[in-house]
């Protein structure tokens, strides 16, 4: 019978394979709405079916791991992680899927998708890729560099909607379009709300420690009980 480590190593495995699943999903959902590929936006559907299923699988597993008797915090630590992490990469898939549903909603448009949109969901893309990667090495430096970028997402996010309602008052956007528009931009943002939630898990693992967040910034962990 495999024992505790044997066990957590398969399921750190496939959950890193779950992070590599959703950042294809999401990548798939953001190109959709770039191009308005219908076909493109309804495969998320399946894609999303095969997330929730293994979702379901890892919390399984990962449940009587802490019933078997291990003492050292590190590797409780990282059962603990996993369970976090794995309903962190669920919620991902399903701003995703809330994406691709925008595109089958707007199945025709005229207007380009604003450059400045392109740039924030290419930006919070490349925050889910070093997720996944600071969550596979365990790299908590690129975890902290993850956490310094939530900011950017935010000021592209009051752009996108104070460009929106410019526009659509000027009577250069349709009101659906804009409606659109903030809707992805809120799906994109929550995105990388859970990428800075995934990275805060990798820190704590490493460190033991806890990410605060205050109103003027991130500011570097602090030991339990501080």
């Amino acid at each position: 019978m495999p024992g505790f480590h044997e066990l957590l190593s398969g399921l750190e495995h496939d959950m890193i394979g779950q992070g590599n699943r959703v950042l294809e999903l999401c990548t798939q959902a953001v190109e959709s709405y770039f191009d308005l590929d219908l076909e493109k936006a309804t495969g998320i559907e399946a894609l999303d079916v095969e997330v929730d299923r293994v979702d379901v699988e890892l919390e399984k597993r990962s449940v009587p791991l802490l019933a078997m008797g291990q003492t050292d915090e590190h590797e409780i630590r990282r059962v603990l992680t996993i369970v976090k992490v794995n309903n962190e990469y669920e919620r991902i898939a399903d701003c995703g899927v809330n994406i691709a549903e925008r595109v089958l909603d707007e199945r025709e448009r005229s207007i380009r998708v604003p450059d400045t949109f392109r740039v924030m969901a290419n930006s919070v893309l490349g925050m889910l890729r070093d997720t996944n990667r600071a969550f596979a090495r365990h790299d908590a430096n690129l975890a902290r560099q993850v956490l310094l970028f939530d900011d950017t997402v935010e000021r592209f996010k009051k752009e996108i909607q104070l460009q929106a309602q410019e526009q659509v008052a000027g009577g250069h956007l349709t009101v659906r379009f804009a409606f659109g528009l903030t809707s992805v931009t809120k799906s994109v943002e929550r995105i990388a709300d859970h990428c800075t939630n995934i990275c805060e898990q990798v820190i704590y693992l490493e460190s033991g420690k806890i990410v605060r967040h205050r109103p003027e910034g991130w500011s570097e962990p602090s030991a339990p009980g501080t």
